[in-house]
């Protein structure tokens, strides 16, 4: 199965480019698997529980955990929302309701609402 990634508004890509190159590869090599594997393992893709189609792309390096929030639409296209370094064992709420927040901003402007 291959799926398309692409990154809504400037969230992902701000944050993307200011990581070193290690983080940016390992940041990409997750992101292939979220591309390429018929089933994302858990460890990598896990959808957020009380949440309306929330998912968490998970970036563990050895001292940082990197959360890429991200939507599927249309089951095979993953619409990546905002990300940040995790800092706590729970996702913080405002960066969910962001993800939230702009999902709708997305499906809004594309099948309008």
């Amino acid at each position: 199965m291959i799926r398309k990634v692409i990154a809504y508004k400037n969230h992902f890509v701000d944050f993307y480019k200011k990581q070193d190159n290690k983080i940016q590869r390992k940041i990409e090599y997750v992101l292939d698997l979220v591309r390429f594997e018929k089933r994302i393992p858990k460890k990598f893709f896990k959808h957020l529980e009380g949440t309306d189609g929330i998912y968490e792309v998970r970036v563990i390096m050895t001292f940082k955990s990197i959360r890429i929030l991200c939507f599927q639409d249309k089951g095979d296209l993953v619409v990546l929302t905002n990300c940040f370094v995790k800092k706590t064992q729970k996702t913080p709420k405002k960066h969910i309701k962001m993800a939230e927040r702009l999902k709708d901003e997305y499906l809004n402007e594309k099948y309008g609402g």
